[in-house]
């Protein structure tokens, strides 16, 4: 496994594997890598000639009072992960050549990024959208794996590589879980003892939703309230919001159908953890 930080010859690696007629796969990350990360590993080696991963925390993507000083940094562990799973190439650029001193371009995805996260999270998908379009000007990859688990990221790349007419394919994974339920996030290790132990609360409000559509309740208010009964016991989980909407455009629906994307977002009073999860209805009974 080769280990790459500098982007001009990033580029020159993967213009000669495209040369020679090989497919690459891009997996970006921040680090932290967990089974989650694993996971989506699996379903880009099964698919490309050359797999890259990139492990790059975003610091366009943090707000002021976010957590970019403490977020998790384990380069050593992430790397031999990689190794296990085939990664051919491991990407972590340097922030100041991936933002230079008088960097002034930047990506918005109008619409589709406004609500729920973008609303919280003034300036993230700016930051988002475009870090991964300048992986995908580097790396040329055929496709890139992103996970379902942050659903509006995907719909606000999907939408960017429309828009764009960007040639990449992008392939969602399905969210991986601990055994109790809890989406797998390499923010759960700020979680206090506590707290983790009300997290599962938050699939278990999802999954009840769930249930009640596949039982023939379209009603999105209904729906909602009923994500919300399921956590209303847990101090531990303050409700940010809880959201059904369509999951390529991000519009709340009034009637939910097959497809619906239902959301939800939280945030932990002790340890300040933020939480977000969602589950498609139809996908789960």
């Amino acid at each position: 496994m080769k280990r790459i930080s500098d982007i001009d010859e990033m580029i020159r690696t993967c213009a000669a594997i495209r040369s020679e007629g090989k497919s690459i796969g891009l997996v970006p990350t921040m680090g932290a890598l967990h089974d989650g990360h694993r996971s989506l590993l699996k379903i880009a080696r099964g698919r490309c000639d050359i797999l890259v991963t990139s492990i790059f925390v975003n610091p366009s993507q943090f707000g002021p009072n976010e957590d970019l000083a403490k977020y998790p940094r384990q380069i050593g562990k992430d790397c031999a992960l990689c190794e296990a799973e085939g990664v051919d190439i491991v990407f972590m650029p340097l922030p100041n050549e991936m933002y230079v001193e008088d960097y002034s371009t930047w990506i918005k995805v109008d619409d589709v990024s406004a609500p729920l996260e973008g609303e919280r999270r003034p300036g993230h998908f700016i930051g988002v959208a475009t870090v991964v379009l300048k992986f995908f000007n580097i790396v040329t990859p055929n496709f890139a794996v992103f996970g379902q688990k942050d659903a509006q990221q995907l719909a606000v790349i999907r939408r960017m590589v429309r828009d764009l007419n960007v040639p990449v394919e992008i392939i969602a994974a399905p969210i991986v879980r601990e055994e109790d339920g809890l989406a797998m996030s390499s923010r759960n290790i700020y979680l206090s003892t506590s707290e983790r132990k009300s997290a599962p609360a938050i699939f278990r409000g999802l999954r009840a939703a769930s249930r009640l559509f596949a039982n023939g309740e379209f009603d999105a208010s209904i729906l909602c309230r009923r994500v919300r009964h399921e956590l209303s016991s847990f101090e531990k989980l303050a409700i940010e919001y809880v959201s059904l909407a369509d999951s390529l455009t991000m519009r709340e629906q009034v009637n939910a159908g097959d497809g619906s994307l239902i959301s939800i977002a939280v945030r932990t009073p002790e340890s300040g953890t933020r939480l977000i999860d969602n589950v498609i209805l139809g996908e789960i009974k």
